[in-house]
């Protein structure tokens, strides 16, 4: 039952001390009191606990479901609120692996034979999460030769845990919606429509095969960056597996200075490889944090799990792009129409007021040394304004915004006066003169052209719908609507449940009356 589910949960971030960190000021009296009276479950222990491991701790217990609620919600700041995000964005999708021989199980089931014939060797986890773990394994080729492989095993049943939840998180959504209208705003509903489709993605390795591909693709000829080559025939909707990265954990800062890498080098490739894939390619691995990224000993850098990407349509690439120039040339009108132009703010806004916000962000970043200057802290800064103007939540550009967060954090962990501007400049600059300069109107041109040519080629397709849909309204005119027999009997069935429901109402009228008036008659 999602109610029972429910109570459980709250229960365990009662005792947690999740409910400690509402600020009870701001609560209107029946939260409050509600709040208060969930505050008397909390364990002593917890009352010394930053707000982090209070979440951490809390949705650990909870599962895999939570946890990955967590890290989703991280990215959605205009539903949870910045700080909460913040907090959120600390969660550490670490949890205990699950035994060998469930993964070996797994592994056989999947593939359809037994593990000794898929791999030479078969390893302990190296590494467990909340929907799958990652084993060492070794594959011998045609050839004879040997290699070794990362084989990701999905948890056992946790596609059904994941469903069950989904039913308590749906549960509160249409609870939101309903009973509490300022929160129809942020249609919660749709927002746990958002996390179901994401972990249905994540939890079908086919599709996270198939991104590390499409990748590999777009960075073929990039410098010092790859993903690691995908092994399709030991590949299934629950085991991905992928070649072995011998490399260094970006996270290991002192490791990588002893190998005598050049760590501002590495920042700089970290920035300009996440925006080479934005802009050109409009597709990024939007989980770039330390422990996904490795670092070969020639300085390659290596990213793993795309189990989430992003994407951006070409023409929010254009609109991103000529956002960030707009701001390094200070062209504030401009930022604020490409706002206007890409439908992000309401039309009815006054575009001049819009661009004096623009600059209150605009100019302080240039009165500063640009190693100070966060491209991240302006794209936040960009968003909190656009609020004030309206802006309709844009799903992709948040989790752009997170991303870069994340990102320009790595970089500056290996060199903390990376000059974000300096860096982005080649990547950026290049793009901008490729596709808003005088080759991208030649390019727009002949994209214009083989649009033509296609809409030439297709006519006698439309053509071809336009007269067959001729004949239908002639044939309706003279024979009336007619509907498919599968149309007829969903209108039937509609009706009947209708009709029941009609009986069953009159049915408790008459009882009703019947009630009133005995009771008189007595």
């Amino acid at each position: 039952m999602p109610l029972i589910r429910l109570v459980r949960a709250g229960y365990i971030m009662a005792r947690e001390g999740v409910f400690g960190l509402a600020q009870l000021p701001d609560l209107p009296a029946g939260p409050r009191i509600a709040i208060a009276c969930a505050r008397m479950l909390e364990r002593r222990s917890v009352r010394d606990k930053s707000a982090q491991s209070r979440l951490s701790d809390a949705l650990n217990r909870l599962g895999p479901s939570y946890v990955k609620l967590g890290q989703f919600l991280a990215t959605r700041e205009d539903v949870v609120g910045k700080d909460a995000a913040r907090e959120l964005s600390s969660l550490q999708d670490s949890l205990p692996p699950f035994s060998h021989e469930a993964a070996r199980k797994a592994v056989a089931e999947q593939l359809q034979r037994p593990v000794e014939e898929i791999f030479v060797e078969f390893g302990q986890a190296v590494a467990a999460a909340s929907i799958a773990q990652v084993h060492p394994a070794v594959v011998r080729s045609r050839d004879g030769t040997e290699r070794k492989v990362a084989v990701k095993v999905l948890r056992p049943g946790v596609a059904r845990r994941f469903q069950r939840d989904l039913e308590s998180f749906y549960l509160v959504a249409r609870i939101a919606e309903r009973f509490h209208p300022p929160s129809r705003r942020l249609r919660p509903v749709a927002v746990v429509d958002t996390l179901a489709k994401s972990v249905a993605m994540e939890m079908d390795f086919r599709l996270e095969a198939a991104g590390l591909s499409e990748m590999a693709e777009n960075t073929a000829g990039d410098p010092g960056f790859r993903v690691p080559e995908v092994d399709w025939l030991r590949t299934s909707k629950g085991i991905l597996t992928m070649e072995w990265i011998d490399g260094r954990k970006m996270s290991d800062v002192g490791g990588l200075r002893s190998d005598g890498l050049d760590l501002e080098a590495l920042g700089a490739n970290v920035i300009q490889s996440f925006l080479r894939h934005t802009l050109r390619d409009g597709f990024f691995h939007a989980d770039m944090h330390q422990g996904n990224l490795f670092v070969e000993a020639d300085g390659t850098l290596v990213a793993v799990d795309f189990g989430i990407t992003g994407r951006l349509s070409p023409r929010e690439r254009r609109f991103l792009a000529e956002i960030l120039f707009g701001f390094i040339t200070r062209n504030y009108r401009r930022v604020a129409e490409v706002h206007f132009e890409a439908g992000y703010v309401p039309a009815d806004q006054d575009v001049d007021m819009f661009a004096q916000a623009i600059r209150a962000i605009g100019e302080p970043i240039h009165g500063h040394d640009a190693s100070e200057i966060s491209m991240a802290r302006l794209l936040t800064q960009l968003f909190e304004v656009t609020e004030l103007f309206e802006m309709s939540t844009q799903t992709q550009l948040i989790m752009l915004q997170k991303t870069m967060v994340v990102v320009e954090g790595v970089a500056r962990t290996l060199n903390p006066h990376l000059d974000m501007w300096k860096t982005a400049e080649p990547v950026v600059g290049t793009w901008i003169r490729d596709n808003l300069g005088p080759v991208g109107k030649i390019k727009d041109a002949g994209n214009l052209v083989g649009s033509m040519l296609r809409i030439a080629n297709d006519l006698p397709i439309f053509a071809d719908r336009i007269g067959r849909m001729s004949y239908e309204l002639e044939s309706m005119t003279q024979n009336g609507l007619r509907f498919d027999k599968a149309t007829a009997e969903a209108i039937g069935k509609a009706e009947a449940r209708h009709t029941r429901s009609g009986r069953v109402a009159l049915w408790v009228i008459a009882l009703s009356l019947a009630a009133i008036a005995v009771k008189q008659f007595l």
